[in-house]
């Protein structure tokens, strides 16, 4: 036998307090009678009390409330074997963390919104495997493919715009490391990667990369954070003050583009799909939508015992003891007039028929 809310048992520790309060009520009425009269006019004021039914409804209520705590601890017992089957894809996000992805054209900046998006993402998986890819002028691994979406969350958390250490975007490096986490995976299918960036890359070739992951059967579903007017890149110091905004060569001001064009062609490369999380946010229904479109797999199979619920049989009696408390009389007089009803009922009959 077990218990599946064991620490309702501390609930207990309530009954002495009740028992002492049953005693109190009933000590104290005795104090309130002697005060009221005599105690041999007392006797016969009260001759049609009936003692014994007040200390079985103070009874019936205590058990009553010890039964309902042990149902609340959930009692179970009788076990059965039950295999629980998780299907799924293996999933990748991809997260720009170059500077651009500090622009504020969605608030409160770009990169604050794509980990809001992801974290929306790691949310509503149900039986995927996730791994996280973080990238500006190279990429890396923060995290590797796994089923604890609360252990990829919390590295998530620790990202900022000074987590990769050259600036720039390279969106085909993030691929192609994205691509090497499924390099012991021989099948071409339940392979996703969820690219999140502005687009802005100046850098290697996003459609050749894409092209190569296409072939290694990746789908690749872009989303790009941002606005195609663009917005100024703010610069701060070392103590995240910011100080300006990020100028070029002729001390111009650079303005950051959302750009669009590229991450539909590299999502279009794999057969997959591009989504843009603008002001309001991304709509995710759209993206699962699509997610649950594709074939998924067996991730594990776990076999693991299930206790069967035996609450109900504290619960029954406890509210059967309720019930009898408050139906049991207090008087004498109240037992006698309703059995005197009861003859009267079952009498009217017989009369009748005579």
């Amino acid at each position: 036998m077990r218990f599946g809310n064991i620490q309702w048992f501390y609930a207990m520790l309530v009954i002495p307090v009740i028992i002492g309060l049953l005693w109190y009520t009933a000590h104290r009425r005795k104090q309130l009678a002697s005060r009221f009269a005599e105690w041999s006019s007392w006797l016969t004021l009260t001759r049609h009390t009936w003692p014994a039914a007040r200390r079985w409804k103070s009874v019936l209520l205590v058990l009553a409330m010890i039964l309902a705590i042990a149902a609340a601890a959930r009692p179970q017992w009788g076990a059965r074997a039950v295999v629980l089957e998780r299907r799924g894809l293996d999933i990748v996000l991809a997260l720009d963390v170059s500077q651009s992805m500090m622009a504020t054209d969605v608030r409160p900046n770009r990169l604050e919104r794509a980990k809001r998006e992801i974290t929306g993402i790691f949310d509503r998986l149900k039986g995927d495997r996730v791994g996280l890819v973080i990238f500006a002028g190279d990429a890396f691994v923060q995290c590797p493919l796994t089923l604890d979406a609360a252990a990829a969350r919390l590295l998530l958390d620790a990202v900022d715009a000074r987590s990769a250490g050259r600036p720039g975007t390279a969106i085909d490096e993030a691929i192609k490391v994205a691509t090497r986490m499924y390099e012991d995976d021989d099948t071409k299918k339940y392979k996703t990667l969820i690219l999140v960036t502005d687009g802005e890359g100046h850098e290697g070739d996003p459609l050749e990369a894409a092209k190569t992951a296409a072939e290694q059967g990746i789908r690749i579903f872009a989303v790009g954070i941002g606005t195609p007017a663009g917005e100024p890149i703010p610069e701060y110091d070392e103590e995240g003050n910011e100080v300006g905004f990020k100028k070029d060569e002729n001390g111009q001001v650079v303005l950051s583009k959302l750009d669009e064009v590229t991450l539909q062609k590299a999502a279009l490369a794999t057969n997959g799909r591009y989504f843009r999380a603008g002001p309001s946010g991304m709509e995710l229904d759209e993206l699962f939508s699509e997610l649950d479109k594709l074939e998924k797999r067996e991730m594990e199979g776990r076999l693991f015992t299930e206790f069967e619920e035996r609450y109900h049989y504290f619960l029954i009696p406890a509210f059967l003891f309720l019930l009898l408390e408050l139906i049991l009389p207090e008087t004498r007089r109240a037992v006698s007039t309703r059995a005197r009803q009861f003859r009267e009922e079952t009498d009217q009959p017989a009369k009748r028929t005579l």
